[in-house]
């Protein structure tokens, strides 16, 4: 079976703790990994080379690896470079995610893509926008999600609702698509899927203990 076969339908669970918290070390990220396996997740996402090899030997679901870094100069922090791609494919990623928004960074979108392809690994464009979307997909992207809606200039809207009408788009386009993006309710991630998803992704809702938390501390807060 196929690694998009064996994610079709599924949940995908992102593992990754807040950046220098108290769970942000490997041997926790492991311990989220085959949790988030236990309870179901057809996939996971790690970040960091050091993650994804821990991870790797654990689970045998497919894994989509990224590298987040802050760099100079731009605002993408999503696999920023080829040298990243190819040290995730050397890791173990099954799937290499990048951000594939035209924006500046070390080296090009192109350039990123074409090293996950030559790695052996598939790849899932991280867009915004339906144009980035196409453009992956000419270049040879396996996997399309609606990740950095939102999250780009062009896109912020102040809503912290999902993009499901970015979802349904995709969903006539040539790929598989993966929903993702503020879907942290059981219900917004059926309704990605309703509206034509292949997989979502939840994150924060699951894996970031701080910020869920810290939604709860909200609500209760002056309440009396």
């Amino acid at each position: 079976m196929s690694v998009l076969d064996r994610l079709e339908g599924r949940l995908v669970v992102s593992c990754q703790p807040v950046d220098d918290g108290p769970m942000d070390d490997p041997a926790i990220v492991c311990a989220m990994a085959r949790a988030a396996v236990a309870g179901g997740a057809g996939g996971l996402r790690i970040e960091g080379v050091e993650n994804l090899r821990a991870t790797r030997p654990l689970v045998d679901v497919p894994i989509i690896g990224i590298v987040k870094r802050n760099v100079s100069g731009s605002p993408v922090r999503i696999t920023v470079t080829e040298q990243d791609a190819r040290a995730l494919v050397a890791a173990g990623a099954d799937i290499v995610a990048y951000d594939a928004t035209p924006r500046p960074r070390p080296d090009p979108r192109d350039g990123i893509l074409a090293a996950i392809l030559a790695g052996g690994a598939l790849a899932m464009a991280d867009c915004a926008t339906r144009a980035d979307a196409q453009a992956a997909l000419t270049g040879g992207a396996a996997i399309i999600g609606t990740t950095l809606s939102g999250y780009t200039a062009d896109t912020a809207t102040g809503d912290d609702a999902p993009d499901l009408a970015l979802i349904e788009e995709f969903s006539r386009l040539d790929g598989f698509v993966m929903a993702e993006g503020r879907l942290n309710t059981p219900e917004l991630a059926a309704r990605a899927m309703q509206a034509g998803a292949d997989a979502v992704t939840v994150g924060s809702a699951l894996t970031r203990l701080e910020v869920v938390t810290g939604w709860f501390a909200d609500a209760v807060r002056g309440r009396r």
